[in-house]
């Protein structure tokens, strides 16, 4: 088995070969009953987060309140509220997922994602997608039906802002000639760029040009055959492996053994089913889960520290997992 790509501190910590790790995605709050949430006490939880020992935070790029869309994230900018939760966390990776890059300029993308990466110490996960909520483009004024090539210029342009004095033609963002630079560049070599669903490209672009691939949960047969199907196409281009991650919807039980009833893109359950599920998750090759809380019903910070003792130690590096 190849080894992962050398990245940055938070891509070395959350993706291990053979591994799953675990996150929390942010708001963490229960809000199922409506599209916004309160954002109370998310400071306090996401301190908690770094000091339980879970690997990542996630936020999400939802520029505009789309009641169809059925949810407003944590409402905060994306790049700001990081920038504010890298100064409050030591170690906890800090990711998006994810930056609709058509409705960015890139500059502005790569630029704030170098300054969160260095000002972090390198614990900066960028998401990047095309962007599925049609409502936000005409919005922007920009084409709906262009995102896939729109995102196919932003993702080379943040690439490349890495690069001293960069040479980059663009048809959509303009051109740079390699008389000016963008600063700062990232805390190592470059971003992890970890692409969302499709984003309207091929699955073999995406291999060829991501540094990791997030998918929706899916039946686990169905999940396996995509995570093996995106593991040959990384095989035939990359000189490294590259991981793979899902988000999880979890209502989780005081009570260990209740067993799964399902939720939205995920289940009300006890610890017990749900380290099953996630050992199973781990089989086929996923390698970190975003947990989402938010339609928990039980306290939330009874919740976490449930997560941390009766979960995580499940999946410590090199814990053998137990038969399914």
């Amino acid at each position: 088995m190849k080894n992962f790509e050398p990245i940055n501190k938070a891509y070395n910590s959350v993706f291990q070969p053979d591994e799953l790790s675990i996150g929390i995605t942010v708001p963490i709050e229960n809000y199922d009953q409506g599209l916004m949430p309160t954002m109370e006490h998310h400071l306090e939880r996401a301190e908690l987060l770094d000091e339980l020992g879970f690997k990542a935070l996630w936020i999400r790029d939802v520029p505009f309140n789309v009641p169809s869309f059925g949810d407003a994230g944590q409402m905060f900018d994306p790049f700001t509220y990081l920038g504010f939760l890298a100064a409050k966390t030591k170690k906890i990776a800090l990711g998006i997922s994810s930056i609709a890059l058509p409705l960015h300029h890139p500059v502005h993308v790569a630029k704030s994602a170098a300054t969160i990466d260095q000002l972090s110490g390198g614990r900066l996960l960028l998401g990047v997608a095309s962007g599925d909520r049609f409502d936000e483009y005409p919005a922007m004024g920009i084409e709906y039906e262009n995102r896939g090539e729109l995102f196919r210029e932003a993702f080379k342009y943040i690439r490349g802002a890495q690069q001293s004095y960069p040479v980059l033609e663009t048809k959509n963002y303009g051109d740079l000639k390699g008389d000016i630079d963008i600063l700062p560049k990232a805390k190592n070599h470059k971003i992890p760029l970890l692409m969302t669903g499709f984003s309207q490209q091929s699955l073999e672009w995406n291999a060829k040009n991501a540094n990791g691939w997030m998918y929706y949960p899916r039946d686990p047969g169905q999940q396996k055959n995509r995570i093996e199907e995106w593991r040959a196409l990384v095989a035939a281009t990359s000189l490294f492996d590259k991981p793979f991650m899902q988000p999880l919807y979890v209502d989780l039980q005081e009570d260990d053994s209740f067993k799964p009833e399902p939720i939205h893109l995920g289940f009300k359950t006890g610890v017990n089913y749900l380290n099953t599920y996630l050992y199973h998750l781990k089989s086929i090759g996923v390698n970190h889960v975003s947990i989402n809380l938010r339609f928990n019903s039980n306290r939330m910070e009874r919740t976490l520290e449930r997560l941390a003792e009766k979960v995580l130690p499940e999946f410590q590096k090199n814990k053998k997992s137990a038969k399914i």
